[in-house]
């Protein structure tokens, strides 16, 4: 192979460019990029708005300096619209549309795909359609770079026009959400999140996300659950210039606010894809093998826009950067002829809210259950300190962890504790333990360090497998039931 293309300037495509640089310093390498920001952190976005990044330059992983340096030709601000795969005369071609709006044709003889996902857009009157609200009436989506900008700009007209009392709507409270409300705080402004389903942070037990609730409470967010946002209109008169209408049990919920920020999730960007062939998949993913091959000849894809290989379930859809990081190497070292396999995701995730962190990897109760693989999975709660009682400071972290009640195997963990907990920590060693196979009572074989200031002898994961073991050896209960057996204070 002499010419490398990869479409998408984000986490994969940039893994995948890499990789290949490192196998063979020889072979040319293009990464077409739909805007003017390669390799930045979308995942960094709310800390740069909240302040604590101080420039947007710093969410950059890699310069464009440092990525040309390693070898890697950059067309920036160029989108890629058609992939050509016939093997004709004219060779496998890509087709792009360069920054003056002219057509143009790239040559390539291996391309990894990594267009990555868009933002979701719910069924929000006033958000879509042809009279829809964009960023110059307040309404924004948050996904890409542009987005920061143009988000940025309402927030400094709001500070300029010199108001105390300037608030905001965030329609969504996943991830992203929970970030941006915290950030928005900080900027000073009345935060009302607003989510459709019974509970904040929906991907752990509601148990849970109630602890994420009322942390939100305790920082002055103002917090609608099972309310599901209708429209988003311009307020007449005077008044704020945004009015947002919304349903709850039936009942008619109305905010004036100056903005309001609309992150619901994303869907797979697969139009590039799709029109050349490549088969699609669980979501309207394109439908990879853990080879990251597509189908098409050359041609490989990696990264948000592709489904997941999850080591428990098989081909899903979980978009995640730590995981298009890791595709696009599989991607990129398989194009050069190599031979490796993406190992698989867990769906290892881990968000701050405030002084509050949540984290979570491998299933849930109901998700064990509905896997279809003959589990009899059993959750069990617990609250063990992060570190010894008696030294200063120390906070329970609220444990669910799942397993397989027949096998003993570990399926699954969620934890929730302060800041200082070593929360991301803990969930990495559920996640070490699940990819290896490991039985729930194994965790408790682990050489884990510890002095009191930082845990106990029983580190806070071990006390909950224990707890786990303990639960599992009564008479079986109704399953699917989540059972709280309360702090575990071990002694040393």
């Amino acid at each position: 192979m002499t010419h490398l293309v990869a479409v998408g300037g984000s986490d994969a495509g940039i893994s995948a460019a890499l990789r290949v640089r490192e196998l063979d310093p020889s072979v040319d390498i293009t990464v077409v990029v739909a805007d003017a920001y390669p390799n930045f952190s979308i995942c960094g976005i709310p800390y740069y708005v909240s302040g604590e990044v101080t420039h947007w330059r710093n969410l950059a992983h890699r310069t464009t300096h440092d990525l040309e340096a390693a070898g890697l030709q950059l067309r920036l601000d160029t989108l890629a619209t058609r992939i050509d795969v016939a093997d004709t005369s004219a060779g496998r071609r890509l087709h792009v549309r360069t920054p003056d709006g002219r057509d143009g044709v790239i040559p390539y003889d291996a391309l990894v795909v990594g267009t990555g996902a868009v933002p979701a857009h719910p069924p929000i009157t006033g958000i879509t359609g042809h009279e829809a609200l964009g960023p110059g009436d307040g309404v924004h989506l948050l996904h890409s770079m542009g987005d920061t900008f143009a988000l940025t700009r309402t927030l400094d007209r709001l500070a300029d026009a010199d108001s105390s009392d300037v608030s905001a709507v965030i329609v969504g409270a996943g991830y992203i959400g929970l970030e941006m409300a915290e950030a928005l705080t900080a900027r000073g402004l009345h935060v009302t999140q607003i989510e459709a389903l019974p509970e904040v942070l929906p991907t752990v037990d509601p148990q849970l996300g109630a602890l994420v609730h009322a942390e939100l409470d305790r920082h002055g967010v103002e917090v609608l659950t099972g309310t599901t946002v209708t429209a988003i209109t311009r307020s007449p008169g005077d008044g704020p210039r945004l009015c947002v209408e919304a349903h709850h049990d039936g009942d008619r919920v109305t905010r004036e606010i100056d903005l309001v920020l609309v992150v619901v999730g994303v869907r797979p960007d697969t139009d590039l894809a799709a029109s050349a062939g490549a088969r699609l998949g669980v979501r309207g993913a394109i439908d990879v093998d853990q080879r990251m091959r597509t189908g098409l000849p050359g041609v490989y894809a990696a990264g948000d826009c592709v489904v997941t290989h999850h080591q428990l379930l098989g081909a899903t859809w979980l978009p995640l950067g730590t995981t298009a990081h890791k595709q696009g190497r599989v991607a990129g070292e398989n194009a050069l002829g190599g031979d490796r396999r993406f190992a698989g995701s867990l769906g290892t995730q881990v968000v701050t809210v405030f002084d509050l962190v949540a984290a979570r990897t491998g299933l849930r109760d109901h998700e064990a259950t509905a896997a279809g693989r003959g589990w009899t999975p059993l959750t069990v709660a617990s609250a063990p300190d992060d570190h010894k009682a008696y030294y200063p400071g120390a906070t329970p972290i609220a444990i669910h962890i799942t397993g397989d009640r027949d096998s003993g195997r570990l399926l699954g963990a969620q934890l929730v504790g302060h800041r200082s907990a070593e929360i991301a920590k803990r969930v990495d060693i559920c996640a070490t333990g699940i990819h290896h196979g490991m039985t729930v009572d194994a965790l408790s074989d682990l050489d884990l360090c510890y002095t009191p200031p930082l845990g106990s002898p029983w580190d806070a994961v071990q006390v909950a497998s224990q707890a786990w073991t303990r639960e599992r050896a009564k008479p079986q209960r109704a399953r699917g039931a989540t059972t709280d057996c309360g702090p575990g204070r071990p002694s040393a």
